[in-house]
């Protein structure tokens, strides 16, 4: 069924008491987003900061009265507001989709560096010699279309893997580790918070037909102190430089490793992090994201 859709640009300090007044007013959900362009990178672990220009959007059931929605929301606005102007309002009808459908129909095989596909589980293999994971990200991150996680991928593509042991720090949906074993690694531990993320790598470990036993997957601090030949991370910067100890130490004399969920602004702090440990190759860049990649020495 349609859903009807009212819009307001607010000041982030009044969203608490908007998102009141349109939940007092029947909708059945509230989101937020950015007006103006505005990123907010790495937000403090607990908070929820908003945009300078955020718009709130509330959603109704499309039998909703909007004429008299607006006027319980003027209403409202005038009780908690006082004579402050009404902000800016807009209502619009949105069709109803089926929305993992719709992003289905979108997501198509995707080749990085010379070798590798990934392929979505639910469409053929453009290429049945290649080296192809079939992928399901479910509710994990890593689908190789972001920028971060496609640097990775084309790394991981263009270095002699055989026989080499990988930690995937930040697994998400397992896509880097399941590529390394499919490029020819022996052992894969993947690593992250997320219980889902965790499930999500043992299913497409399964969907591409690879042992249990190429791969262990652990919360981060149940994962064994051991030293691998490979290590990728595609997190944040901010867990980089806490965990660059931990991480440093999990590669053997001479091993590389691929850091990539950054932003060229964040690059120089990275090297310099890094750098203690690892002899750091030139940056590579795409779309302001970055990858760092190194050997230790």
């Amino acid at each position: 069924m349609p859903w009807l859709q009212l819009k307001m640009e607010i000041k982030p300090e009044y969203s608490d008491q908007f998102e009141d007044i349109l939940l007092a007013a029947g909708c059945a959900a509230v989101t937020y987003e950015d007006s103006a362009d505005q990123p907010i990178f790495e937000p403090d672990l607990g908070t929820t900061p908003l945009w300078q220009h955020t718009t709130i959007t509330g959603l109704f059931a499309a039998e909703h009265d909007v004429v008299q929605t607006e006027k319980f929301i003027r209403q409202a606005h005038k009780q908690i507001f006082d004579n402050s102007p009404f902000p800016p309002f807009k209502a619009e009808i949105l069709e109803d989709k089926d929305w993992e459908r719709e992003w289905m129909k979108n997501y198509h095989p995707m080749q990085f560096g010379k070798r590798l596909w990934i392929c979505p589980s639910w469409r053929d293999v453009p290429d049945p010699t290649a080296v192809n994971l079939m992928l399901d990200p479910g509710l994990a991150f890593g689908t190789g279309t972001h920028p971060t996680t496609a640097l990775c991928l084309e790394w991981l593509d263009s270095q002699d893997l055989n026989k080499k042991t990988v930690t995937d720090y930040g697994c998400g949906s397992g896509i880097l580790g399941i590529a390394a074993l499919l490029l020819g690694a022996t052992h894969v531990i993947s690593v992250d918070i997320d219980p889902q993320a965790l499930q999500a790598t043992r299913d497409n470990l399964q969907r591409n037909s690879l042992p249990d036993k190429l791969m262990d997957v652990y919360f981060p601090e149940n994962a064994p102190e051991v030293e691998v030949d490979v290590l990728v991370a595609n997190i944040l910067a901010g867990p980089l430089t806490s965990l660059a100890p931990i991480l440093a130490k999990r590669v053997r004399q001479g091993g590389l490793i691929a850091l990539s969920g950054l932003l060229n602004q964040q690059a120089e702090e990275l090297q310099n992090t890094y750098g203690e440990w690892f002899d750091l190759d030139p940056i590579t860049e795409r779309e302001e994201w970055i990858r760092i990649t190194g050997r230790k020495r």
